[in-house]
This record gives C-alpha cells, sequence and structure tokens, in this order.
C-alpha cells in the first residue's frame, strides 16, 4: 500500500503561519543551539532561515526563539520556553491528523499507483478548439 502523508500549516490570519517548516527550524535549533547549524542541516540560506524566525517570532506576543549576535561567545539561538510549547502542540495535532487521515482515506490511499519514487507529470498543454474561419 502506498505511504500517504497530510502536510498542513495553521494560519494565524494577518499574523502569519506555523506550517512543518518553521516547526522543524525551531527542533533542530533546540538540538544545535545555532540558528546558522539549523540552516546548514535543513538545506536552507541563514537568511532564509532568519526570516522564517523573525516571521515565527512576530506571530506571537512572546518569542519562540532568541538569537544571540556572534562575538567571544560565538553567538546562538536557543528556542524559549512558550517555542517548545509550540512545538509539542504542533506536533501533537500533526499526530493526530496523521492519524486521522489514515483512518479515512484508506481506501483511497489503497487504489494510489505504486512507484518507487513519485516523479510528477509534466503539464499538457490546453487544447483549444479550432477558430472558426471567418466569412
Amino acid at each position: 500500500m502506498a505511504k500517504a502523508r497530510v502536510r498542513f500549516r495553521i494560519d494565524l490570519g494577518s499574523s502569519g503561519s506555523i506550517g512543518p517548516g518553521k516547526i522543524a527550524l525551531l527542533e533542530v535549533i533546540e538540538r544545535t543551539g545555532s540558528l546558522s547549524s539549523a540552516a546548514r542541516e535543513l538545506g536552507m540560506s541563514y537568511r532564509y532561515a532568519w526570516s522564517l524566525l523573525m516571521d515565527l517570532n512576530e506571530c506571537f506576543t512572546e518569542p519562540a526563539a532568541k538569537a544571540s549576535v556572534g562575538g567571544r561567545s560565538g553567538g546562538g539561538a536557543a528556542v524559549t520556553p512558550f517555542g517548545r510549547e509550540l512545538i509539542a502542540a504542533f506536533r501533537s495535532l500533526e499526530a493526530e491528523v496523521q492519524d486521522r487521515a489514515k483512518r479515512h482515506l484508506m481506501a483511497v490511499v489503497r487504489r494510489a499507483r505504486q512507484t518507487t519514487e513519485h516523479q510528477p507529470r509534466a503539464p499538457q498543454p490546453l487544447r483549444r478548439p479550432p477558430r472558426k474561419a471567418q466569412s
């Protein structure tokens, strides 16, 4: 049977959103203590990781992580207690969504084509009906 996985994000209106990328960034910052190490590990630029972190921190009344500028101690980043709470809440919801999706979509997933790797098909051009000749 094909393996299906639901990916989702939580939109917070005009405040921003929380999704798997931002949560993964927080998790790697928690483990490494460094935004640059987290960015490298996740295959993103430092600038992009910084913008994700700033966007995440601006979504809430308290920061999910704090970064310190380099210097003698080398700087670093740390996930706040609120950030750990955010990670736990998102991962808990994600597990529940995966479980529900598995139960509700099992019949559909069984019908998915079995391939070794997903290869998206090239988009096909729209075919327009031939134009009528003008008299």
